[in-house]
């Protein structure tokens, strides 16, 4: 672990008997900082962002140091590091950001947190995403149910494949009850039952492909 010391002063008498201050501080290397978030280190990361390190700080594949403490699953490390400023939507070299990652992984903990400190919604991943559609894919039940009853959240945002969060949990779900559940969450939402994908073929289409029946009774009640 490198550090760089800097002695500013000595404490030495002056004029009068009293004395200079000693004033010294411990100067983390980036490295060092992103080091302690993946170690999990609070408290020697709440001690360098004290001390005015950067909280921002990226590593060389563009993660900041919450985006770090998402991956790592650290809800208190991201606590501490929005507590001091860190950027919810900030993104790294393939466009995810703390509050898209935490959405794709089901982090609801994460997504209430970043949620209460600025996420925006018109900040999208790499497939032009919202944090929804990749929890619909992947079967994360409470983490749409979240995103879905989020006031102000896109349900209906198309991503650059042409699917939204409904298209996304019919296409590459597998029917079974947590997906059913998905797509009862977004119709109670208020999204559009009928939006189709880039080909034209609707959700009700595709779930009768697949034959989903289950999700084929949940589209087409009144």
């Amino acid at each position: 672990m490198k550090t760089i010391l800097l002695l500013l002063t000595l404490s030495l008498p002056a004029n009068g008997g009293k004395p200079i201050t000693v004033n010294y501080m411990e100067q983390q290397t980036p490295e060092t900082l992103i080091e302690q978030v993946s170690r999990n280190q609070l408290q020697a990361v709440e001690k360098a962002l004290q001390g005015g390190a950067n909280v921002n700080t990226k590593d060389e594949k563009g993660h900041t140091l919450l985006l770090l403490a998402v991956h790592g699953r650290q809800y208190e490390m991201a606590k501490l590091l929005v507590t001091h400023g860190a950027d919810v939507n900030m993104q790294d070299e393939i466009l995810d950001s703390p509050f898209l990652f935490a959405g794709a992984t089901g982090q609801n903990d994460m997504l209430e947190l970043f949620l209460a400190h600025g996420a925006r919604f018109d900040v999208f991943n790499r497939y032009g995403g919202s944090a929804l559609i990749p929890a619909c894919e992947r079967g994360h039940v409470e983490t749409v149910r979240l995103l879905a009853n989020t006031k102000g959240f896109p349900v209906d945002h198309i991503n650059r494949l042409g699917w939204t969060g409904l298209l996304e949990a019919i296409i590459l779900g597998d029917g079974s009850s947590k997906y059913q559940e998905i797509v009862a969450i977004l119709k109670a939402a208020g999204s559009d039952m009928h939006i189709a994908d880039g080909r034209g073929v609707t959700p009700l289409q595709h779930a009768q492909q697949a034959g989903y029946t289950a999700i084929i009774k949940i589209l087409e009640a009144n």
